[in-house]
């Protein structure tokens, strides 16, 4: 009994010793994984910082010599010196909004379509061909956009066009031109093509988070298929679409060689949707190689830093429309 009553002491004060160590090594564990993750996330706006920094370090020749005007000319002739960014911007900005006013209302179809009305022996086909879609490399969207897209907006699109819509009052000078297939339009079709994969999956995967009883009730109550995805789906998921939908218009704004190849390259402001443009990403990629003087170069690259600032503005509006639509769900 002597022996006994000495050793449950012992027992009791090893077992706490190895709770603290083990409670210990926990702490130092977890520290470091805290460390770990906040490095990462402090790399990331190190390296957002540092690619704005060195653009703007970049062309800050450009924006020397030139000023606002810089800004506001549509001027770009590499013999005489003289830079605008008002056309690539123009372009750029132009390009996009065609492909998000092309793209979201396909892709909301699409993505309805899939969760709400096809069968389920269909649904697996179109998914799978959204998924490959998605993973085309732009390039090849750039050549069948010009080979095969282009020839086809010439002869057809672009001729109808014209002589339809230019002939309305008011808007009708955005649909005049001449039916040169490559241009403002084209390459805003095209663009639309390459982000509807990505809009389509973000929303098909958000559509599928509704609860089915909610849909089911609305169902019960005698409620269309139309009428459960506008006041049950959508306003359950319109966070979540929204940020799909700037995921898309973020992919357009940055896409290089697919507009390259279908714009026109050409550095002239015109209000006609049919006449070729060039866009921020498409005029770097062009001359970029091709910039003998250090003035050429630095205006390339405070392209790219415009890039980046449009970019940084449009996610920073779709950030506070997603937390503008989380405030009135809170309330």
């Amino acid at each position: 009994m002597t022996d006994n009553s000495h050793a449950l002491p012992n027992m009791t004060a090893d077992c706490h010793s190895e709770s603290e160590a083990r409670a210990a090594r926990d702490q130092r564990h977890d520290l470091w994984f805290r460390r770990t993750v906040r490095g990462a996330a402090m790399l990331v706006l190190f390296l957002l910082a540092s690619i704005a920094g060195s653009t703007l370090w970049g062309g800050s020749e450009a924006f020397r010599t030139f000023g606002l005007d810089f800004l506001t000319t549509t001027d770009w002739d590499a013999v005489a010196g003289k830079f605008g960014a008002v056309v690539p911007v123009y372009g750029t900005l132009v390009t996009s909004f065609l492909a998000l006013l092309i793209a979201v209302p396909v892709s909301f179809g699409i993505a309805i379509f899939l969760t709400e009305v096809a069968p389920p022996w269909l649904r697996m086909p179109i998914a799978s061909a959204i998924e490959l879609l998605a993973g085309i490399p732009s390039i090849i969207y750039g050549m069948w956009g010009l080979f095969v897209f282009a020839p086809f907006m010439a002869e057809h699109l672009a001729p109808w066009i014209n002589d339809n819509l230019g002939a309305i009052p008011g808007i009708g000078l955005l649909f005049q031109g001449p039916p040169l297939g490559i241009g403002t339009l084209t390459a805003g079709i095209v663009l639309a093509i390459m982000i509807i994969p990505f809009i389509t999956s973000v929303m098909n995967e958000v559509f599928r988070t509704v609860p089915v009883a909610l849909k089911e009730s609305a169902y019960a109550l005698g409620g269309t298929t139309w009428e459960v995805v506008w006041d049950i789906v959508l306003p359950y998921t319109r966070t979540a679409v929204v940020g799909g939908v700037f995921l898309g218009l973020g992919r357009a704004l940055g896409e290089t060689m697919a507009v390259t190849f279908v714009l026109g390259n050409a550095h002239q402001l015109s209000a006609s949707l049919l006449m070729p443009s060039s866009s921020i990403a498409s005029v770097i990629a062009n001359e970029f190689s091709e910039a003998y003087t250090d003035l050429h170069r630095s205006s390339l690259i405070g392209l790219g830093f415009l890039l980046f600032v449009v970019t940084f503005i449009v996610l920073a509006i779709a950030r506070l429309m997603l937390m503008r639509l989380s405030r009135k769900e809170g309330l």
